[in-house]
């Protein structure tokens, strides 16, 4: 019986050494870390604006419709870039549903920046991302748009180039990816322009 409770004894005293290292110091290390080299990410890369109110994230996209900014990639997560519900649609390349809705926006693509049916419309303006929540379009994406926002806004189109060059992320790591405009962040440069 001695024997038994000496076993019971070292597997508690295991279990507590074991639960103030994994569940105490090890997320205490990795904290302390993230915040000396990677404070910006590691508190969500918050956009603030002058008054101090958080207006997004560089990292999650938002939604606009209206034509006097750029549109970011459509969103499937919850009613739209909520990002308690990140989620892609599960739709797969044989989905009727995913076809028609592709369709869809094709048309409404081509229809709200004034394409024609034979011009073609960039991959990342018609489907969403696998979150939902992808804050960047492509570079392509944001030149067919430009005219439309140009239009919208009474501004010069180089004016508008310049600022979708500046808000541009290049590939991670310079190689991996392709350069991408993050929404948001042009957009609000938008709101900045007089």
């Amino acid at each position: 019986m001695k024997e038994f409770f000496s076993h019971i004894r070292g597997a508690v005293v295991l279990t507590l050494v074991l639960a103030v290292v994994c569940c105490g110091l090890y997320p205490l290390i990795v904290f302390g870390i993230s915040q000396a080299l990677f404070r910006d990410k590691a508190n969500g890369s918050l956009i603030i604006d002058r008054e101090g109110t958080v207006r997004g994230s560089k990292l999650l996209g938002q939604g606009f419709a209206d034509a006097k900014y750029f549109h970011p990639r459509p969103s499937a997560a919850g009613n739209g870039y909520d990002a308690t519900s990140s989620g892609g649609s599960n739709l797969g390349p044989t989905s009727q549903k995913l076809n028609d809705a592709v369709k869809e926006r094709i048309g409404a693509y081509r229809t709200e920046n004034s394409l024609s049916e034979f011009e073609p419309v960039p991959a990342d303006a018609v489907t969403a991302s696998a979150s939902g929540l992808d804050p960047h379009i492509s570079l392509r994406n944001a030149e067919r748009q430009l005219p439309r926002v140009a239009r919208a806004r009474a501004v010069n189109e180089d004016k508008l180039r310049e600022l979708v060059r500046r808000n541009t992320d290049g590939p991670d790591l310079g190689i991996l990816g392709e350069p991408g405009v993050n929404v948001l962040q042009l957009n609000r440069a938008l709101d900045q322009v007089r």
